[in-house]
């Protein structure tokens, strides 16, 4: 209701029964015949298009006329298969709309307060709609109500590669389902399934025909089919227990292993599959047949891999073959920059040579544990600087793995530890450090890592525990301070982690890099941030 001011055009789904009353014309039974043709997530992908139909609308709240279009962007199963469209603040509607040069005038400010909308002008959106809707009210043209956004995708769809609906239609019976004992309907082998305005499957007249369940007359089975989703929204149940030939699943199975902890998907999957999974879910709870109401306790929707600036598919040729750098830089080394390439929620572009950097991790992990693995190991980790990194970094990996879900930091964190073994390498803290650093690298570099642990002592890393940070290591009792002269960085320097912000003013200008770039004069500014920062405007 707060944007129907800015309501400037109608749109009319080409299935929808108005279209054929509204206009007859040539032009618009070829768009509606064409349209035939395309899938609603074709229809939805495509370029906006469609054709006016000559006829006009009226606002309701300010009586202006608005032309009346039919486009297949809009959906029959979506709504009712008719919007007014609101192009300042719709991206499907403003697209149609500049392709066709059709007005487009906000309404809504960004702060969420109506303008160009009559008496209304200047109301909070909420208190818009309200106001809005009781005015149409009281006119009778209009009335309050809830739209559901759900889309029937599942059920009774003209495809021959679903799942047949087990009903059989009867003139005497009517509707009856297929006994259980005759189930699952298979589907008939069919040469053309090509769409020609019926269900694929009708055309099996011998596969149609059939013997009523219920009184033994003739019969014929619903050509329609059930869609992918139907089996998509429920077949994660069925892994629990696949053997199972009396029941889908056991509930006590289900309820052991699910619902499941992570669910990593494409952004797409979240409007359909995810939804239907949750409904299929709670009906199946409230039937008894689980004990979860959710079936995924944590989604993570990953980012797409671009090459040469367009999404890696087969059908553009831009898709690797990950043979080729496996065979040159082994598994481990694929795997490990495929995670460090970014985070993992982002879109990334795919660089060939971006191998090289982490094959030299790999290579330096490598010397670092056999020179390790030749010193006698500790009774007893002193708690040296080295030992205090080593924690910081299980500290980091972990908690970036666990609760922030990022894979590209943890390595970044664990090639910085191997740079201080390397600095370091009689630090008796160093075999301890070595350690944990080919066991924090485990998930990424398994081959490798198992290899390391047995080469430094030990036997079967996928069966010991996760490294624990202490924490009474975790805070240093250093801390590495960066200098700058206009934002850009000109020394660094260690300091006691308690080191005052004067004090750090005093040691960056001791520093002769800093004066160097002071040239002899006052800087005009001081920015410190503690223990971390001091910076000089000039």
């Amino acid at each position: 209701p707060d944007t129907l001011f800015g309501a400037t055009f109608f749109v009319l789904a080409p299935e929808h029964p108005l279209v054929a009353t509204l206009c007859d014309s040539d032009e618009v039974r070829d768009y509606v015949r064409h349209t035939q043709s395309r899938t609603a997530v074709e229809r939805e992908q495509k370029e906006k298009d469609g054709v006016f139909t000559g006829r006009y609308a009226v606002n309701p709240v300010n009586g202006r006329k608005v032309p009346i279009w039919v486009a297949d962007y809009v959906l029959m199963e979506y709504g009712t298969g008719a919007i007014m469209a609101v192009p300042a603040h719709d991206v499907r509607d403003r697209a149609f709309a500049e392709r066709y040069d059709l007005p487009i005038e906000e309404v809504v400010s960004e702060d969420g307060v109506l303008v160009g909308s009559g008496e209304f002008t200047g109301l909070p959106a909420d208190e818009g709609k309200r106001a809005i809707t009781a005015l149409l009210t009281e006119r009778g043209v209009g009335e309050a109500t809830i739209g559901y956004r759900l889309r029937d995708w599942l059920l009774s769809r003209q495809r021959y590669w679903g799942c047949p609906i087990p009903i059989v239609h009867c003139e005497n019976c009517g509707v009856v389902p297929v006994p259980d004992a005759d189930l699952p309907v298979v589907l008939p082998y069919i040469e053309d399934y090509l769409p020609k305005g019926r269900s694929p499957l009708a055309a099996a007249e011998d596969w149609v025909a059939t013997t009523c369940p219920a009184c033994g007359g003739p019969g014929s089975r619903e050509t329609d089919t059930m869609d992918t989703f139907v089996d998509s929204s429920w077949y994660f149940l069925r892994y629990t227990d696949p053997l199972n030939e009396d029941a889908p699943f056991s509930k006590e199975l289900a309820d052991y292993w699910l619902p499941v902890n992570q669910y990593i998907g494409g952004v797409e999957h979240a409007v359909l599959h995810l939804l239907y999974a949750r409904f299929f879910t709670k009906v199946m709870n409230e039937l008894g047949l689980l004990g979860f109401r959710e079936p995924f306790a944590r989604l993570f929707n990953q980012g797409m891999i671009y090459r040469h600036g367009a999404k890696m598919s087969k059908s553009k040729g831009n898709v690797i073959d990950p043979l080729e750098f496996t065979d040159r830089y082994g598994a481990d080394a694929v795997r490990t920059f495929t995670l460090f390439m970014g985070p993992a929620d982002q879109d990334m572009e795919w660089q060939d040579n971006g191998f090289e950097g982490v094959a030299r991790f790999l290579k330096k992990l490598w010397r670092l544990a056999h020179e390790q693995a030749e010193r006698p190991a500790p009774a007893v980790v002193e708690p040296t600087e080295l030992a205090r990194k080593t924690h910081q970094t299980v500290a980091k990996v972990t908690d970036d793995i666990d609760r922030r879900f990022l894979f590209n930091t943890p390595i970044a964190a664990v090639m910085e530890l191997a740079n201080e073994i390397q600095r370091h390498p009689d630090d008796p803290a160093a075999r301890f450090a070595t350690e944990t650093a080919v066991s924090l690298i485990q998930p990424y570099a398994p081959h490798i890592a198992e290899e390391l642990w047995e080469t430094l002592g030990n036997e079967r890393l996928w069966e010991a525990p996760w490294p624990v940070a202490d924490p009474a290591l975790l805070a240093s009792d250093t801390v590495e301070v960066v200098l700058q002269v206009n934002g850009k960085v000109r020394d660094r320097v260690q300091v006691p982690a308690q080191t005052s912000d004067d004090e750090l003013v005093a040691l960056a200008r001791g520093s002769e890099k800093v004066r160097a770039h002071l040239n002899g004069g006052e800087p005009r500014k001081t920015i410190v941030v503690s223990g971390k920062l001091v910076n000089f405007v000039v």
